[in-house]
């Protein structure tokens, strides 16, 4: 049997403003699904939509919920898996540690089912559940309905400094929390786990400095970062192409757009740390 996904997330709030955020209906409906139906004491913590891994109805029912645990059941693709979210005091900030059974890694690569993008809506929701509580803009969800990929965010930092930091090998591992080793000229090497431990990196197809970066995934399509620029901030849109559009790779677009999130904070909150720690 499989190990269950471990998700970590330090929140830059107190323990109760955490507890409140993620049983508050009102304030589920905006940082974690379109349509929620949450009432512990009446035994319902459900939520649904497009925005939410098959998510043409509820199919959550609760299991347990107190001052520091919340647990449920949640059919996926068939299987009735457990997710378990906690919540301890930090200092000043709180750790969510979120586990759910029945992921697979191996469905992450083939989309086998669609418990593959468990991990990454995972980290998007929780990196919008700190955006939620410091009052900051939400980032796009996935919506697990379209075949189209297209999100924006705005950053408050010049086209340069964004552009730099979407290039640089050592930025971008720093943001993104993964280790990425990047040639930054067209043809030049897109590795993720580095040089060393992706035989089959992928491309970069377009490089315009401080406009645009595209790098070509194989199978997986075309992912193209575009910047614009105005009064020191930039505007930045990620545009994901090429891909079988019977089979969106859901899992690498959750990636990349809680990427997105993590580099935004990244560049507009001073003593920036990751809100996903493991």
């Amino acid at each position: 049997m499989s190990e269950p996904l471990i998700v970590r997330a330090r929140i830059p709030a107190g323990v109760e403003e955490v507890r409140s955020a993620l049983t508050d209906p009102e304030a589920l409906r905006g940082w974690l699904a379109e349509h929620v139906d949450v009432n512990l004491a009446e035994g319902r913590f459900c939520f649904w939509g497009r925005t939410t891994p098959e998510g043409d109805a509820p199919h959550q029912r609760l299991l347990h919920a107190d001052e520091r645990t919340l647990r449920f059941a949640w059919l996926l693709d068939g299987e009735e898996t457990t997710t378990e979210l906690t919540w301890e005091a930090d200092g000043e900030h709180t750790v969510v540690t979120l586990s759910q059974t029945h992921f697979d890694f191996q469905d992450v690569i083939t989309g086998k089912s669609i418990r593959g993008v468990l991990q990454t809506y995972w980290c998007l929701v929780l990196t919008n559940l700190a955006e939620h509580l410091e009052g900051r803009p939400l980032t796009d969800k996935i919506d697990f309905t379209s075949a189209e990929m297209r999100t924006t965010v705005e950053i408050a930092a010049s086209p340069e400094r964004v552009f730099e930091s979407l290039t640089s090998s050592e930025a971008v591992s720093k943001w993104f929390g993964f280790p990425i080793e990047i040639e930054p000229q067209v043809g030049g090497r897109f590795a993720m786990g580095g040089f060393d431990n992706d035989p089959e990196p992928a491309r970069i197809l377009e490089l315009e400095p401080d406009r645009k970066l595209s790098v070509g995934w194989g199978e997986n399509g075309v992912g193209s970062w575009e910047l614009e620029g105005s009064g020191g901030r930039t505007r930045l849109t990620l545009v994901q192409s090429g891909f079988d559009e019977s089979r969106p790779p859901y899992a690498a677009w959750g990636g990349f757009v809680s990427g997105l999130a993590e580099l935004r904070r990244y560049h507009e909150i001073p003593g920036w740390q990751p809100i996903i720690t493991a």
